[in-house]
């Protein structure tokens, strides 16, 4: 934004300081002047012989000639001074502003990783450059999740691109070959490359917040969730068991309803060749709700599980639904967790398999 030139900050705090020096002492002169000079007669006394005085009786038109020179000088003097130490003092408190300045036009030319690490005790300036260090600690980690994220969108949509590219090429280098199965194939890959654009919509949307709030029973999504994933379960072998009490929540009900579909399907597909596990429940605790999704499967080691939520991060390779996943379906939940004002935990079984609970504010039911 373009402005006009002006005075900078350090001027304008050293002529205030002046001015006001300057309106001190004129004040002082005429509180003098108000209490003092005004009852010095302005003539001579004349006094008779044998009036017991003594001392010097002054005229007050006298006394102006011998002050007023000497009150200019003290008000030019202060002047002078109040320019001086105004000018000094505004410099010494300003100086940590400049490294604020220095560090807010470094962050705009792309320095991230610079700091202020303002030394001193705290006070305004110190508190406004501790809270300006943690937003660039924010925005750096942001832009390299970002960087990672991208660089890792690009490389997942380009394999399914590219191995279509392939199978065209194939089939039509060799024109005998079965058409039915290159179709099957091309749409296995087209599906999941239109899986992955919905998911990355779905996180976009997520992480920028866009979507209003209403009261939502995650009890009730829950129940939608499995009823939707039976068909899943039956086909892999996995028994899906749903409890719990009603938790009312705010948010997006179609947001929550894919973090919980998300939760129960990764559950469901990673999980044990054969009779596992899924336990899904909610809960109430004093103003928070809390899902937990529970699946038997194979021992996940606490650094793995700290992992999971990193866009297109999977967990086993021994993933039985014919291919391993888009990789986004924690990292989904763990932005629309934190779109919501939740956390986020995941904990490894000791049996095997992982717990994930998503703790989110609650809302008080009526008691009516």
């Amino acid at each position: 934004m373009d402005r006009a030139p002006g005075l900078s900050v350090r001027l304008r705090l050293t002529l205030s300081y002046a001015g006001f020096l300057m309106l001190a002492g004129a004040l002082l002169l005429g509180a003098v002047w108000l209490f003092l000079l005004r009852y010095v007669p302005d003539r001579a006394l004349i006094v008779t012989s044998g009036t017991p005085l003594s001392g010097v009786f002054p005229v007050r038109s006298n006394l102006l000639r011998v002050f007023a020179p000497r009150a200019a000088a003290v008000l030019a003097f202060l002047l002078v001074l109040g320019l001086w130490g105004g000018w000094v003092l505004a410099g010494r408190m300003l100086a940590p502003l400049t490294r604020i300045t220095a560090a807010t036009r470094a962050a705009a030319a792309g320095s991230l990783s610079h700091r202020i690490r303002l030394p001193g005790r705290r006070d305004e300036f110190r508190e406004l450059a501790d809270a300006f260090d943690a937003m660039l600690a924010r925005l750096e980690a942001h832009v390299d999740e970002q960087q990672r994220f991208a660089a890792n969108a690009s490389h997942e949509l380009r394999t399914p691109l590219a191995v279509s590219k392939a199978l065209i090429d194939v089939a039509r280098a060799d024109p005998d070959r079965d058409a039915g199965e290159v179709f099957d194939r091309l749409h296995a890959v087209n599906t999941r490359a239109i899986d992955l654009t919905e998911a990355l919509l779905l996180l976009s949307r997520a992480n920028q917040r866009s979507f209003s709030r209403e009261a939502v029973d995650l009890s009730l999504l829950a129940e939608e969730a499995t009823e939707t994933l039976l068909p899943l379960a039956e086909e892999h072998d996995v028994t899906v068991e749903t409890s719990g009490d009603i938790a009312l929540t705010t948010g997006s009900q179609a947001l929550l309803l894919q973090l919980t579909t998300n939760l129960v399907q990764n559950a469901i597909v990673h999980n044990l060749p054969e009779q596992g596990m899924v336990w899904v429940r909610t809960a109430v605790h004093p103003g928070s709700v809390v899902l937990t999704v529970e699946n038997t499967g194979e021992a996940i080691s606490p650094q793995l599980a700290s992992t999971l939520t990193e866009p297109f991060q999977r967990g086993t390779q021994r993933v039985r639904t014919g291919h391993a996943g888009i990789g986004l379906g924690l990292a989904i939940v763990d932005s629309i967790t934190r779109a919501h004002d939740g956390t986020l935990a995941l904990t490894p079984r000791a049996a095997g398999g992982l717990r994930v609970s998503v703790e989110l504010p609650g809302v008080a039911t009526d008691p009516g």
